[in-house]
């Protein structure tokens, strides 16, 4: 005879079992409609895998699991999808959860299904695979999903495993009609466990309030080493950590689990539903229900399909609403009041009970707590509900969490004894629920702040990397500089060599050392100040064509450097001035090539100052249609190149006005020259000029006939060839060490990327319409 223990506490509460075990288990039948909630169990809820519109089979996965503690969903009939949207479910808060809703056709056609009876043979990881597909959760009230449990780490050695066929609430008796028309399943699926934990010993814990369901037992573990073991009936000895107190006299520490002492435990109606999906591959698709109460004409146990609204399963056990006062799902001790008769029945339901007023009185109104210390007796877990009492009233739920709020069963055996009718448990139950929304939205914020951080670091990390390269652009940059300049004078301009040494002579000859510091100075700023405005100038015309996005910058740059060179040129014009006597002295004497180079461009100015108006003129003449030739290949350039429309609307601009400068040059021309060459000039046509023109035109005709769509894939197509040309450009820029250059490329292509962006959206947008 094996020694049973006792636990703290506990109640002994009116049974009512007897009026549900007089029939054996019927079978509900298939509703018009079944609503599935996709959480179902503890974790993560499932993921929908069908749509709105689709034909199912029954025990067809109709949602998947996400993550390790989540379990799939199967359809309990076959019928059609017509919703996944948010119901009414079993919680004691009353709220909606999403839900998968099928239409039955009433023709319970099973999708292709199989198992296994040489189930020894099959590794443990497949077993515990089947468990889990076959969507079981534990199906004595907690949800827990069996897999999960069933997963041992390979470093815990299980000692025992007990099968709780305890059934300790009243009224309910689904576990007891199981073991009574069902013992068979229950030893075989408690042969399955084994067979995956290997424990030490086999228990099944039942109450002896249950003589028909012991014997039933008793007589399928004959030939078996599971062992029936028997003790008194208390309320709540089927709580997990009190079985396994009365079992084995080991006590689960506070927070910890079962397989902590070595110890797992499985409900009655959880081990049949493991064998049914092992040896017969029957997902978990329905459960034995109990439907009691004075208001039910014909109280019993039905095999009731997942998803079955109330109402229903109270139909079909004569129910009569108007003896009804409230429905309750679970039982009188830990179920809850639901509001309405559709809420569905789930894996975990195993009572639907429907009293009358005089059968379960509404609980009177609460009064002061008297100090009497009845609900510390009666706590199963050894707490102090008192004083929890206090805290969830003030909120303090971090003294809550201290004296153990979480190891709280919610058995009811404190509210039960309670004189004052105050409804401890429902403290309890929202203090659970408020310090956990605590916990999410703290780990929310923790997350949040992750993210932030990560973020910070990234912009700091591109921002050093962006400095790094600008760094090493400029080390390149001056390295090539200090290489150019080690070269020596022989590889100098011949001609800047020679302005050199004249304007060192010249300097020694005027004055001393001063005098030659300051002439020097002030010419070689002309020199280099001319040289920058030069390239500057040379860039602001490429851009003009190819980046119009620089157009501003560099227009700004040559304006400045203009500015500077006409003060260099002043300044060098006043101190020659203040030095006029030297400097006659100085260009007396033999000039070398600098000096002729100068003398040169003296005599090519005062040449032009004695040209004739008609001379004058034809200059004018070449010097515009040069322009004009310059801005017709610009044009060109543009319109290859794909640039937005203003671009080349500004070009087509530029050379009409410059064919029209050239028309008056030519006019201007004609009146000065002789009657004959005003002809011949009249005779030659601006071919160039008006080919571009007409070419600019026939473009613009062309866009303007397009639709709306060919517009924006059109305009698409040259913002990206520009961002190409653009992008080799930068390349080039970089490898050249410009960081100017560089900087405004990066710009412009990033405002480049962002009308990319805006381009296709409208592509996309037309190509919808």
């Amino acid at each position: 005879m094996r020694k049973i223990f006792d636990f703290h506490g506990g109640i002994h509460p009116a049974e009512n079992k007897y009026q549900s075990v007089r029939t054996p288990i019927a079978q509900a039948g298939i509703p018009a409609q079944l609503i599935l909630p996709l959480a179902q169990h503890i974790g993560a809820p499932a993921m929908p895998v069908v749509e709105v519109g689709e034909k199912v089979l029954k025990g067809q996965v109709i949602a998947e699991p996400v993550g390790f503690v989540s379990v799939p969903l199967h359809a309990p009939s076959s019928g059609l999808i017509t919703a996944i949207e948010d119901r009414q479910i079993a919680h004691p808060s009353g709220r909606t959860a999403r839900c998968i809703v099928i239409d039955t056709d009433g023709q319970d056609e099973w999708i292709a299904h199989s198992g296994t009876d040489n189930y020894r043979e099959l590794d443990k990881s497949e077993l515990i695979n089947r468990i889990r597909n076959a969507g079981i959760a534990g199906m004595g009230g907690a949800g827990f999903p069996s897999a999960v449990k069933l997963s041992v780490r390979p470093d815990t050695r299980i000692d025992t495993l007990i099968i709780n066929g305890t059934e300790c609430e009243p009224y309910i008796t689904a576990d007891d009609i199981l073991m009574r028309e069902r013992a068979d399943k229950i030893i075989a699926g408690a042969q399955i466990l084994s067979h995956l934990i290997s424990p030490g010993e086999t228990l099944i814990g039942v109450e002896d309030n249950k003589p028909e369901g012991i014997a039933a037992l008793t007589e399928a573990a004959a030939d078996t080493d599971i062992q029936i073991v028997i003790f008194p009936t208390k309320y709540p000895s089927g709580g997990e950590k009190q079985l396994i107190e009365i079992l084995t006299g080991k006590q689960v520490p506070s927070g910890g689990l079962p397989s902590d002492v070595g110890i797992v435990c499985q409900n009655i109606g959880t081990t049949v539903a493991i064998r049914d999906a092992v040896i017969d591959g029957r997902p978990l698709v329905s459960r034995v229900t109990t439907v009691t109460g004075d208001s039910v004409a014909e109280p019993q146990n039905f095999e009731t399909l997942l998803g079955t609204p109330m109402g229903y399963l109270l139909e079909q056990a004569g129910y009569a609403p108007e003896k009804n006062n409230r429905l309750i799902m679970g039982g009188p001790m830990m179920g809850f009041t639901v509001p309405r008769a559709d809420v569905p029945i789930v894996k975990t339901t195993n009572c639907v009970l429907a009293p009358t007023e005089a059968e379960l009185p509404t609980p009177p109104p609460a009064q002061a707590c008297i100090r009497c210390g009845t609900c510390s007796e009666a706590c199963p877990a050894s707490l102090l509900p008192q004083q929890m009492f206090w805290f969830a009233q003030g909120q303090e739920y971090e003294k809550l969490e201290q004296h153990n709020l979480f190891d709280c069963i919610e058995c009811g055996a404190c509210s039960y004894v309670c004189p004052s009718h105050i409804p401890l448990v429902q403290y309890y139950r929202a203090s659970k629920a408020e310090i956990l929304q605590q916990r999410k939205d703290a780990e929310k914020s923790e997350y949040s702040l992750k993210r932030f951080e990560a973020r910070q670091e990234r912009l700091a990390r591109e921002e050093a990397e962006k400095e790094a390269k600008r760094a090493a652009r400029k080390k390149a940059a001056e390295a090539k500089a200090k290489q150019a300049a080690e070269q020596g004078a022989t590889e100098e301009d011949p001609i800047q060599a020679a302005i050199e040494r004249a304007k060192a002579k010249k300097a020694a000859q005027a004055k001393g050392a001063s005098g030659e510091n300051e002439l020097e100075k002030l010419e070689k700023a002309v020199v280099n100040t001319r040289k920058r405005l030069d390239t500057a100038t040379a860039k602001l015309e490429t851009a003009k064509s190819e980046n119009p996005d620089l157009v501003d910058a560099l227009q700004t740059g040559v304006d400045k450097t203009r500015a500077k060179l006409a003060a260099a040129e002043k300044a060098l014009q006043d101190y020659q001035q203040a030095n006029a006597l030297e400097s006659a002295s100085a260009a007396a004497e033999p000039a070398d090539a600098a000096q002729l180079a100068i003398q040169k461009a003296m005599a090519a100015r005062e040449a032009d100052a004695s040209k004739s108006p008609e001379e004058k003129a034809r200059d004018n003449l070449t010097k515009l249609e040069s322009r004009l030739a310059k801005s017709q290949a610009k044009l060109a350039q543009s319109r290859d190149a794909g640039n937005e429309e203003k671009i080349i609307d500004a070009l087509v601009s530029t050379v009409e006005r410059l064919t029209g400068k050239v028309e008056e040059a030519r006019a201007e021309l004609a009146k000065l020259a002789p009657a004959a060459e005003p002809a011949a000039a009249a005779a030659e046509p601006p071919s160039a000029a008006d080919a571009a023109i007409a070419r600019a035109k026939a473009a613009r005709e062309a866009t303007a006939a397009m639709s709306p769509a060919e517009k924006a894939r059109d305009n698409l197509q040259k913002l990206e060839a520009r961002l190409q040309k653009s992008t080799e450009k930068l390349a080039a820029a970089r490898e050249a060490g410009d960081d100017t250059v560089v900087e405004a490329l990066e710009a412009s292509l990033e405002k480049m990327n962002a009308k990319i962006d805006d381009a296709r959206a409208k592509v996309a947008e037309m190509g919808d319409a």
